[in-house]
């Protein structure tokens, strides 16, 4: 009898230590993080490694994050939303233009000459995102992070000075309302995502493309075309994104796996994500000119022409809003409030 209650109780331990095993195998989860970006470029490297690092140290090891840059789990950039919600990747980042008129609300920040730096525009970004989009526009996704890039700027193959110089010519834009612009510059706006533009550009598909100077290196743009156009005081555009993650996979970590996450998102994420995104631009453009690039900086007299001319890209804006049952007029107002309220706290 002893020994068979020795053989039992032996049973049962092990019985025991094997549940505890898989229990604690259980407890550790992989997480595919997707976007369209070469590993090596800015916004992978200095930012989303930064905070997949961060959440698999504040996890403890419980949470490993497996990266795959430039599309590697398939589909193409304007697919990887819809990735996030389906499941194919548990983590995307993305650019939300890439999906025009799907999440209108964040466009307003994309209208032109309303951003002043990407650090306040992102704060006023995620401010406005907890208060209008989370539970509507986003509700199918988990949001960790919402920013904007540096300021966006023209490149091109002819020098642009003048909304003149851009008659008939091809322009990739980058979000719907960049391309609306262009639209009213007399330019013809080519969609096109990031990754294509340097074989756009080699080929002649397209005269010059508009993304700030942060990405110009990673795409040989300064190696394609000579000119670069710049504007003075709020940027000509900029673009938004977000890091978004399917809500199932979210809500089936546990407390502490999720507390992991939350503490390295947000508005801190969000701020420090668009500020690196725009710290990066300095570089970049000193790359440019070191190969001779002809860099062109309109002054104030010559940007309020400009602005002047981007005013039908506000009101089709609106009335696009109106359409939608969305108050454009209110969210223009709060974004511009907004980012002039906490521009003075990031200018450096």
């Amino acid at each position: 009898m002893t020994t068979r209650r020795k053989l039992l109780g032996a049973a049962g331990a092990t019985a025991i230590a094997a549940l505890c095993a898989t229990q604690a195998f259980a407890d550790n989860v992989t997480l595919k993080m997707h976007q369209f970006l070469p590993a090596q470029a800015n916004v992978p490297k200095l930012i989303l490694d930064v905070w997949a690092d961060n959440v698999e140290a504040s996890s403890g090891g419980e949470i490993t994050i497996d990266r795959y840059p430039s599309m590697q789990l398939g589909g193409k950039p304007p697919e990887l939303m819809d990735q996030a919600m389906d499941g194919v990747a548990d983590i995307v980042w993305t650019v939300v233009g890439y999906t025009p008129g799907r999440f209108p609300s964040t466009e307003v920040f994309e209208l032109p000459f309303m951003m002043t730096n990407a650090r306040a525009t992102s704060h006023a970004y995620w401010e406005m995102f907890e208060k209008h989009m989370k539970d509507t526009e986003f509700k199918d996704v988990k949001i960790l992070g919402t920013w904007v890039h540096g300021p966006g700027l023209i490149h091109t193959a002819d020098p642009v000075e003048t909304p003149d110089d851009l008659q008939g010519m091809k322009i990739r834009g980058g979000g719907r309302s960049v391309n609306s612009l262009l639209t009213q510059l007399g330019a013809t706006p080519v969609g096109m995502p990031v990754p294509a533009i340097p074989e756009g550009l080699s080929k002649g598909v397209i005269d010059g493309t508009t993304i700030p100077w942060e990405v110009t290196t990673a795409l040989k743009v300064p190696e394609l075309v000579e000119n670069h156009t710049e504007f003075t005081g709020k940027a000509l555009y900029t673009l938004t994104f977000v890091l978004a993650m399917n809500k199932e996979k979210y809500e089936s970590l546990s407390d502490a796996q999720k507390q992991a996450i939350d503490e390295n998102s947000g508005l801190e994420f969000s701020v420090f994500a668009g500020g690196v995104q725009e710290d990066s631009d300095a570089p970049a453009r000193e790359f440019a000119l070191d190969n001779g690039n002809n860099v062109i900086t309109l002054n104030a007299d010559q940007t309020a022409e400009w602005r002047e001319l981007a005013q039908p890209v506000y009101d089709k804006w609106l009335a696009d809003m109106a359409e939608k049952g969305i108050d454009g007029q209110a969210l223009l107002e709060e974004a511009s409030y907004l980012i002039e309220k906490y521009t003075p706290e990031y200018v450096k």
